[in-house]
């Protein structure tokens, strides 16, 4: 009989709940502080972003949150989504290594972040809200908010990084055809973006930049909210429907991961499949090395600094406690839009001050060179933030061609590249370069921490 190549659960076998991380962590991560008093903030704080379901979600101390039936209703459109046992790759690397990778891609935006826009999009439209603003880089997160804005009949205001929305024309064209506006940022159309425009009319933008735009955009009108893609406590919650559905496929592999690794950005994909299987290994039924990897040119858990920081450029968020780059770092405009966020989670950063998992940055011409080995043995085209998870996938398990051990890798392959081809036209062309964070423009970026 031949080996089985994917591990597929059945409707009724998806995860009907959510994990939460917190309770089972050795110690509490530190709050949010209230950017004037610098005092925790409370929920009436958050309440001219977020709705009432997801400020709970927020600061819950419960250990798991039920998925409400409607948002699981939506999530049967391509969950639960499959995990292959990667073995033309295993073979054409000759490691005695086996690898996993879980994907996410099979959704309808093909990548993993509709998993939180779905909810986000349910819980606002419960409460009456009629329009959400967010931001997005390589687009992915734009185009899940958007169709789930669809999907509950919300309006969606979309304020693109510039570096990307010039990159990545179909990604605009995708949010526009759910029924999404999109803009540009730094734009016009707010404060923050024309005094950034004032000072550099050049600008390429940033996360920060968009996210301070589309905060700004939230606060002013009534019936509008902020919908966030990555770094915050409810989004990590919403993933972990990936890891829960790992878990079940590992069962049905008869398997159990050695190695688990994850690209992070801010860090919702990474938590997503990583906190399940961390649970696991704080409760001694498995005992996984958990890794990050992130791109060298914006290396936030290996080089920034834990300290409390602003989520956004212009100093509008709540400060979090995480590893940053500076609120005012402006990263070089890599390919991998996704991973180019100045902060990580803080709940990911907190996990990583307590030692429970590991931390790499890589190059970009390494990540494309793993995501072209990948295409040619395992025919999926990987987005440019899963190449970072890849070439460290392919480290690993070359690392156990040397030693001879038969290590099980997991990784998380959290999109494909069907609207980021330019991005290999140019690794292919030789136009990719490595951009490594010189140690001045690191230590500059650092020097306006509040």
């Amino acid at each position: 009989m031949a080996e089985r190549t994917k591990f597929i659960l059945d409707e009724a076998d998806m995860p009907a709940r959510w994990y939460n991380i917190v309770p089972d962590l050795p110690e509490p991560p530190p709050p949010p502080l209230h950017p004037g008093t610098r005092e925790p903030i409370g929920p009436d704080d958050l309440a001219p972003l977020f709705p009432q379901a997801l400020i709970a979600q927020e600061v819950t101390t419960e250990r798991y949150v039920d998925i409400p039936e409607e948002v699981l209703d939506v999530y049967r459109l391509w969950r639960p989504s499959p995990l292959f046992r990667a073995r033309r790759l295993e073979k054409a690397l000759g490691t005695p290594a086996r690898i996993y990778y879980k994907y996410e891609g099979v959704s309808p935006v093909g990548s993993h972040k509709p998993n939180t826009a779905v909810p986000q999009a349910f819980y606002n439209a419960a409460e009456g809200v009629t329009r959400l603003t967010t931001e997005t880089g390589a687009g992915q997160w734009g185009s899940a908010l958007a169709f789930a804005c669809a999907t509950f009949g919300l309006e969606c205001e979309v304020w693109q990084v510039r570096a990307s929305y010039d990159q990545k024309p179909y990604r605009k064209l995708m949010m526009e055809t759910f029924g999404a506006t999109v803009h540009p940022s730094p734009s016009e159309l707010t404060e923050s973006g024309r005094a950034i425009l004032a000072a550099d009319p050049g600008s390429t933008g940033s996360l920060g930049i968009a996210i301070s735009e589309a905060v700004e955009q939230a606060a002013q009108a009534e019936n509008t909210r902020y919908a966030l893609g990555s770094v915050l406590n409810h989004v990590l919650l919403h993933q972990t429907i990936i890891g829960e559905e790992a878990l079940k496929q590992f069962e049905l592999a008869g398997d159990t991961p050695d190695v688990l690794v994850g690209c992070t950005g801010g860090g919702s994909n990474f938590g997503g499949l990583a906190f399940p299987f961390l649970r696991e290994k704080l409760a001694g039924r498995m005992d996984p090395v958990i890794r990050a990897v992130e791109p060298a040119a914006c290396p936030t858990l290996t080089r920034g600094k834990y300290a409390y920081d602003f989520g956004d450029t212009a100093g509008l968020t709540p400060l979090l406690k995480m590893h940053t780059l500076g609120h005012d770092f402006i990263p070089d405009p890599i390919h991998a839009g996704g991973l180019r966020y100045h902060g990580m989670s803080p709940l990911i950063s907190h996990i990583y001050e307590l030692g429970l998992i590991e931390a790499l940055a890589i190059g970009q011409e390494d990540c494309f060179a793993a995501g072209v080995r990948f295409a040619r043995t395992e025919g999926i085209i990987p987005a440019p933030e899963p190449t970072h998870a890849l070439a460290a996938c392919i480290q690993e398990a070359l690392r156990c061609k040397e030693t001879g051990e038969e290590k099980v890798i997991l990784t998380a392959l959290c999109g494909h590249a069907h609207l980021d081809l330019p991005a290999y036209g140019a690794y292919l062309a030789g136009d990719i370069s490595d951009h490594a964070l010189p140690d001045e423009a690191l230590e500059r970026s650092l020097a306006g921490l509040p």
